[in-house]
């Protein structure tokens, strides 16, 4: 599949979450089945104005394409924020978020915001592609609420403008992550664009995968909160799209390898302080589902140390393997 000058077969993607998808997290799941990644979501103005914490969250991981996601929504800032994301990251392509749906964000016209004003936001793609010259990608959701769906006229509205590939979170800004996605009008979507459309909302495995990708005929499909604790869904997928059944998770001890592992590369992005407040919500989902495990996730609340990581990590195995 092509996505402006770049292949990928069957894009199985990270979704872009604040606060989740930092380059630790995005260099696991790469590690394990997803071939493309995105960075969290930076601010295009902050970009321009210097701010170095913006800049940081631009890291880009190895082992899958990764892109570079800005918001904003006024277009020569957006463009100029895209030049330099680039410039910070080396990322293969740029992604514009036009779906978030928190109201911080979208009531101030930015990320869903932008599906209340298509022509603003199909001058914002045009600009930046102008401005770049890698891919340029549309994340977008069916609209602002069920009144006002308009995802449709929004996403053709972005291939006209220069999009070379849109993601669809099958539900509306109101909705945000509550009820049941729309996969029907991912279809929609899909018959009506020559560009790659990437289906995304409750795929959260590999037999919602198979379902997802032949009910909506997509090229690809985004995982985004089923991973939390969980990067091993990518290869689960990545095995059912491939016509295997019943792949198998690693056991305790080999979950709890890879937390470790992620927690590292973390100190090594962040330091030790940052990595151990991350480490204090990847770490208890992680524990999901593991029985008796309610007294080291109150101690994993409170660690300030990697010795505390290590610890902790030491005990689980010990005590509930």
């Amino acid at each position: 599949m092509q996505i402006g000058n770049l292949q990928v077969n069957t894009p199985i993607m990270l979704g872009p979450m604040a606060g989740v998808t930092d380059w630790a997290f995005r260099t696991v799941c790469a590690r394990l089945g997803a071939n493309m990644t995105v960075t969290e979501m930076v601010s295009s103005r902050a970009l321009v104005y210097k701010d170095k914490k913006s800049a940081a969250l631009l890291k880009k991981n190895e082992g899958s394409l990764c892109g570079a996601q800005i918001f904003g929504n006024d277009p020569a800032i957006m463009a100029e924020a895209a030049v330099l994301a680039l410039e910070i990251s080396g990322c293969d392509f740029l992604d514009i978020n036009m779906g978030c749906p928190m109201p911080k964000i979208a009531n101030s016209g930015d990320g869903c915001g932008l599906m209340r004003t298509p022509e603003l936001a199909g001058q914002i793609v045009a600009a930046v592609k102008k401005a770049v010259d890698v891919p340029v990608t549309v994340k977008c959701r069916l609209g602002w609420d069920k009144g006002s769906i308009n995802v449709l006229e929004f996403t053709k509205r972005m291939e006209d403008c220069g999009a070379d590939m849109v993601t669809v979170h099958a539900r509306t800004r109101s909705m945000l992550y509550s009820g049941v996605a729309d996969w029907d009008m991912i279809t929609k979507v899909k018959r009506q664009l020559s560009i790659p459309v990437i289906a995304n909302g409750d795929i959260t495995g590999g037999e919602a995968a198979v379902k997802c990708l032949k009910r909506t005929g997509a090229d690809g499909i985004m995982i985004g909160r089923s991973t939390f604790g969980d990067p091993w869904v990518f290869a689960e997928v990545k095995a059912a799209l491939a016509g295997e059944e019943g792949y198998t998770r690693p056991d305790l001890k080999g979950r709890i390898e890879v937390a470790v592992e992620q927690f590292r590369l973390s100190e090594q992005d962040h330091g030790e302080h940052i990595a151990c407040l991350e480490a204090r919500k990847h770490f208890a989902w992680y524990l999901r589902g593991v029985a008796h495990s309610s007294y080291y996730k109150k101690e994993i609340s409170s660690l300030s140390t990697m010795e505390d990581i290590y610890r902790i990590a030491k005990d689980v195995v010990r005590d509930l393997q």
